[in-house]
Formats: structure tokens, C-alpha cells, sequence
């Protein structure tokens, strides 16, 4: 999943960034609103996390700009600003969930994924399709009870397909969802995770809409 970090502080960001890299996530981080309020506009983001206390202009602001323009992409506060007051006005302002600082990173991580399956309608934690079964909260893969090794790249991909069935994704929006500014990525960076995932999963789960992309059908 792809998540747009918005976060001044060095330490804070750095942290969030690495932690969430190792979790599987593709990040973009900005230090100040400007640039990620205009990264939103531009970017398929699953995801965004927002501080308030920005150099440049409340985080509030952003949020509001973001609502206003009609994006829907589920945004975590961030901020030092814990009181109920203050929760009250970031989620009345378009916020769906608030985290006062201090807080631990694996909080973070949960609640992002709990914004994100609600997102999506995953309400039920497992996620079932033909002899798959995916836990997007272990990011276990089984196929008929068997655990599948799968790269994170490749859960990735597995993950979008499987909570968007029937819904066609081309490559060109993998790639956006998969990789983050200032990646290399190769031409066949795509095809390649699907190659991988037909052979340990099954050559008809994921189906080739030719010219257009790929798709897992309910």
C-alpha cells in the first residue's frame, strides 16, 4: 500500500518512514504542507498520515483543502495537540482517526490497516477467494491451508487484486500503488510479481484483461 506521510519533525518522519518500509508499505514522506498537500492531489494514495503542527500551514488547513476538493483517502492525524477539543476539531474537519504523540509505532501500522480495510468494505479480517485465504492483518497467504512464502512486493500486489475483486488495475497503477518517489523501477517490475504470484498460487487467479491490466474475479 502507499501511504503519504506528512510530518516536520526529522526524528518522527524518519522513524514513521522505516518502520513503515519494513512493513510493506511504499511511503512518500513531506516535511512541509505545500508539497504534500499537492501530492495528494496527484497521487493514488491507499492512505495519508498528517501532522497538524507544520512550519508552512496548519495540518488542519490541508485536511480541509484535501475534503474540499473531493478526496476520499483515509487520513490519520498525527500531532501533539491531544486534548478532546482538539480530536474533536481534526475529526470534524474530515480526519478519520486521531493518534495524540506520543505513540508507538505499531499503533500507527494497526490503525492505518484499519482505516484502509474499511476503505475497502474488508470489515472480516480474512479475505477468501477460490483455494486462497489472505490475512491482511498477519499478511499470511495460504492456499488450500498450505502457508505460501510471498515477498512483500508480492503480498502487495496479492493484497490490492484480492480486496478490489473484479476490478481491473493496469500496470501503470501498480506501479504508482507499489513504488515510491524516488524508486527505480523497471520496466517489467509488474509483470514479474504477477509471473511470480501465478506460479506459487495458481495460473488462473489472477487474470490478464489484455490491453488493459489485471484483475481477480470474485
Amino acid at each position: 500500500m502507499r501511504i503519504l506521510l506528512i510530518e516536520d519533525d526529522q526524528l518522527i518522519g524518519d522513524g514513521l518512514k522505516t518502520g513503515l518500509e519494513k512493513m510493506g508499505f511504499a511511503v512518500d514522506w513531506f516535511q512541509n504542507g505545500a508539497e504534500g498537500c499537492e501530492a495528494l492531489l496527484l497521487i493514488p494514495y491507499d492512505a495519508a498520515v498528517l501532522d497538524l503542527g507544520l512550519p508552512d500551514r496548519d495540518g488542519l488547513s490541508v485536511l480541509k483543502e484535501w475534503r474540499q476538493k473531493g478526496r476520499k483517502e483515509p487520513v490519520l492525524i498525527l500531532t501533539a495537540r491531544g486534548d478532546v477539543d482538539n480530536r474533536i476539531i481534526g475529526l470534524d474537519s474530515g480526519a478519520d482517526d486521531y493518534l495524540p504523540k506520543p505513540f508507538a509505532l505499531k499503533e500507527v501500522i494497526a490503525r492505518l490497516k484499519a482505516l484502509i480495510r474499511r476503505r475497502n468494505d474488508q470489515l472480516e479480517p480474512m479475505i477468501r477467494c477460490q483455494d486462497i485465504t489472505f490475512n491482511p492483518n498477519t499478511k499470511e497467504v495460504l492456499k488450500n491451508n498450505s502457508l505460501v512464502e510471498l515477498t512483500p512486493k508480492e503480498i502487495f500486489v496479492l493484497e490490492l487484486l484480492l480486496s478490489r475483486r473484479n476490478q481491473v488495475f493496469s500496470r501503470e497503477l501498480l506501479e504508482e500503488k507499489l513504488y515510491a518517489f524516488g524508486n527505480e523501477v523497471q520496466s517489467n517490475a509488474v509483470e514479474v510479481h504477477i509471473h511470480h504470484l501465478r506460479k506459487k498460487l495458481g495460473k488462473d487467479l489472477i487474470k490478464t484483461v489484455p490491453k488493459i491490466g489485471y484483475m481477480i474475479q470474485s
